[in-house]
């Protein structure tokens, strides 16, 4: 992993309390990638603090685009500047910049496109809310059905991609709560996906985006996308 060029992508909103303790750990675990901050048009001072942090590159959406935008942003970035892996670590302090290495090792062995760090594979970790686990075993039993696939942590935004996935979600990465259905998307395109059990951790400040009141809406929105993108991909 040494000898490659590797973006770590941060999208952030309003983590002015978790981005420098994310970019530290970065730094801490891999030295030679480089980071890049995506602020999704926060009202507190994420941007100004990751600014405050030598040899990051920080780019300030000038509207909230969500997650989606965030990301996808990130892809556009590492395509124009040629990467060979692009790291997706949330700016909520969640992801554990040393588990990187697993997805490395993972998409090595496997010859993935994609690596999705889980919390449910052989490894006790952070898990999040009951409701949300309850959310992401509908949204397995969907994929199993659908594209036959085990994929046991769907949401998690701890993420690799080679050069193949980066171009590809370059162009078409969802917008909204995007993380399941572009498994759909990369599996419409031949894509190979596979996951590796990582631990994670809860976050010390701020509040998820999808609260308990949320969920309904979350889980009703992302699967009729799930669904839609399905069907497109038979047509």
């Amino acid at each position: 992993m040494e000898q490659a060029k590797i973006l770590i992508v941060v999208p952030a909103y309003n983590e002015q309390n978790n981005i420098l303790r994310v970019i530290w750990d970065i730094r801490q675990t891999i030295p030679t990638a480089d980071i890049l901050v995506v602020n999704d048009c926060s009202i507190d001072q994420t941007s100004a603090n990751a600014r405050k942090a030598e040899g990051v590159k920080v780019v300030d959406l000038p509207y909230n685009l969500g997650i989606g935008g965030a990301v996808q942003t990130g892809f556009k970035y590492a395509t124009a500047h040629g990467y060979d892996y692009m790291v997706q670590i949330d700016g909520d302090g969640q992801h554990l910049p040393s588990e990187v290495t697993k997805l490395f090792e993972a998409m090595v062995r496997n010859g993935s496109d994609m690596v999705i760090g889980s919390r449910f594979l052989d490894i006790q970790s952070f898990r999040t809310t009951r409701l949300r686990r309850m959310g992401i075993k509908v949204f397995y039993l969907i994929f199993r059905m659908l594209i036959h696939a085990k994929i046991t942590d769907s949401t998690s935004g701890f993420r690799m991609y080679n050069k193949q996935g980066i171009a590809l979600m370059a162009k078409y990465y969802p917008d909204d709560y995007p993380e399941p259905d572009a498994i759909i998307l990369l599996k419409k395109h031949g894509l190979q996906i596979s996951e590796v059990g990582v631990e994670m951790r809860e976050r010390e400040h701020g509040v998820s985006s999808i609260s308990a009141l949320k969920s309904p809406y979350y889980m009703t929105k992302v699967i009729v996308s799930i669904f839609f993108s399905y069907i497109r991909a038979r047509g």
